[in-house]
């Protein structure tokens, strides 16, 4: 068994696509629009292969409540502070800088992510 997806819900699939393909590496693998459910996936690959995260866009929605049950989605990095600034010097605000070990950023829907150092990544 592998994991093979991630899915969460964005409110403007274009502007995530934009931050998770040019900001993080990420490649689109493919999309699917359901006009009868009305909604779009958009599936990506992080750089390095392995599972994907999908992006699901509501098309009747603009927004979501994060709740407190999502944490994190991590990738790894082999260094968390020069990833870190690097993103903040190309628009993404800051968030948590790094400790040596890992710092986060947020997606544009507010979806923490976690830029982790390879060597500790488990």
């Amino acid at each position: 068994m592998r994991l093979a997806h991630t899915m969460i819900r964005v409110g403007n699939l274009e502007r995530s696509l934009e931050f998770y393909t040019k900001m993080l590496g990420f490649r689109l693998v493919r999309t699917k629009e359901v006009p009868e459910g009305r909604f779009t996936l958009a599936f990506l690959e992080a750089p390095g292969g392995g599972s994907q995260l999908e992006l699901t866009w509501n098309w009747d929605r603009d927004r979501y409540d994060l709740g407190d049950g999502y944490g994190h989605i991590a990738v790894t990095v082999e260094d968390p502070g020069r990833a870190y600034d690097e993103l903040i010097a190309r628009g993404v605000p800051p968030y948590r800088p790094s400790n040596g070990r890992y710092a986060f950023i947020k997606d544009p829907d507010g979806y923490q992510i976690e830029l982790l150092r390879e060597d500790i990544a488990g």
